[in-house]
This record gives C-alpha cells, structure tokens and sequence, in this order.
C-alpha cells in the first residue's frame, strides 16, 4: 500500500513501474493483472495531479480520470512535446496525424504544439527505444500497416497500447474516424458538464473540429434552418451518428487488425512490433490469403 505522502518524484517512478508492468500484463494477455494494474495506476495519476496543483504549479481544476482529458491543464502547458502528443493520443484512442493531433491538442489543452514539432519526434523516440529498450513508461510510435506490419505514413499510436489497435488496415481510416469523432464529441459533452472552464476560444475550436468530422457521418447534424443557417452542433447526436456507422464496420476491421497482430506476435521481435519492419517484401501471409 502505497502512501498519499508520497514526493512527485516517487509517484512518477512510481507510475512508470505500473506502466512498464501494464505493458507486460498486456502483452501476456493476463487480463485480471492488467485490470488492477490500470485501477492503481489511474489512482497514482490522480494523486500526482492533485499533489502538482497543491504545489502551486498554477491555477485551473485538476482533472481526474473520470473525464476523457484526465489531465491537470496547468501542467499540461508546462510538458515537454511527446507528453503532449501522448495526451491527445490518450483522448483519441487511435492513431492520429499530425494535423488531427494539433487540432485537438488546441482545443482542449493549454499551450501550443506546432505540427512541425512531430516530424523528428518519432525517429526521436525510435532512437531513444534502441539506445536504452523499455527505459521510459510509454514511446509515441507509428501505426502499422496490416499487410507489411510497416511504419504507415504520418500516423502517430502509444506503445502501451494493444498492437491491434496500432495497426491500420484497409478499413481502419474510416473506424479510427469515427471512433474519433465519438471521443472528441464526449470530450466536449464533459467539459460543458463536469470540466473546468474552456480556455479562450478553445470551446469554439472543439465546435469547428467536431462540425468538420459531423459533416461526413450520415444523420450526424440536423437539417439546415429555414433561413439557411446551421442549426446548434448537438455532441451526443453526432456521437450516436458515428457510432451507428462504427457498428457496420468494426467486426470486419477487428479481424483483419487481430490477423496481423498475431502474425507480428510470432514473426518479429519488439523493436519492430513497436516501430515497424524495415524489410519491405516481409508480408502478412494471413493477408494474401
């Protein structure tokens, strides 16, 4: 049992122990290990953040991981990038690109990230994997293709993640959209609920960023005004919208996705399991089939 007296210093070796171990319960598939890791480690989580807003470290609610962002805001400015990118990463669930990601991060969190701040980050944390494997609790990394198993094109995933779903397949853009779409709308239903204030104009941004995703999801905005004007955005109906169509394709995008995902789990080691293989005419034999 684990004190509330504990330093920030020994909460973060603390959580990056429960990451590590997370990881490796993930990896084995112990599904009730991998359960409790996640409940210690979101209650170390919240004892870090409400130990940083003790300390002064600035003003703004502390976010728990009760609510989809599960981030302090004052602390989130003050991050190194690939924090930052990771938290938007944690908000999606899904591999994001660069633009989707500054997008996001600009209307929920404080502070800027340029999208010109990605483009070294993931040889960055590549070479920082191979230097010192395993050394940090998390590497921002690439998607994977489900037929090569290769570093797909500006997509972004979280290492701790199931290798399923860092791997792209054929109908993976249009579920990794929807799913988005689901999670930014009750980001923004959660913040104009239980969340703290929305920062200057960011709850403006997070209405044009929903609208922009609504627009190509059948029934997800009412009908046009008379007078021509938009009607109001209503979150909770474009999530429904989106969910309805997630429903006709997910089965078939979790089986190609689980297809590749044993194939990588018997063929290669970690480092390209994580960062992709290098050998292009490597292929997922289950996908030619």
């Amino acid at each position: 049992m684990h004190s509330a007296e504990e330093s920030l210093d020994e909460l973060e070796n603390r959580m990056g122990q429960l990451r590590q171990a997370l990881r490796t319960a993930m990896v084995e598939r112990d599904a009730a290990r991998a359960s409790g890791l996640r409940r210690e480690l979101r209650h170390a989580e919240t004892l870090w953040q409400d130990k940083a807003a003790a300390l002064g470290q600035g003003e703004g609610a502390v976010l728990t991981a009760a609510g989809p962002p599960a981030v302090d805001r004052a602390v989130t400015a003050l991050l190194p990038t690939r924090e930052q990118v990771h938290q938007v990463l944690s908000l999606l669930e899904v591999a994001a690109a660069p633009k989707l990601i500054t997008a996001v991060h600009g209307a929920f969190f404080p502070g800027e990230l340029p999208a010109s701040r990605l483009a070294s980050m993931r040889r960055d944390e590549e070479r920082s994997y191979r230097s010192a494997p395993n050394a940090r609790p998390y590497y921002v990394c690439p998607a994977l293709t489900a037929d090569r198993l290769a570093p797909a094109r500006a997509l972004l995933t979280v290492s701790t993640w199931p290798l399923e779903r860092r791997i792209v397949g054929a109908h993976s853009p249009r579920v990794d959209f929807l799913t988005a779409t689901t999670k930014i709308a009750t980001a923004i239903e959660w913040f104009d609920r239980r969340g703290p204030h929305w920062l200057a104009d960011a709850r403006a941004r997070a209405d044009r960023l929903l609208r922009s995703f609504a627009v190509s999801i059948p029934g997800a905005l009412a009908p046009p005004e008379l007078s021509g004007h938009a009607p109001p955005l209503d979150p909770r109906q474009v999530a429904e919208a989106a969910e309805a169509e997630l429903a006709v394709h997910v089965a078939v995008d979790r089986a190609e996705r689980e297809q590749a995902a044993a194939w990588a789990r018997q063929r290669l080691p970690e480092t390209e399991r994580l960062f992709g293989t290098r050998l292009q005419m490597i292929r997922n034999d289950a996908s030619s089939h």
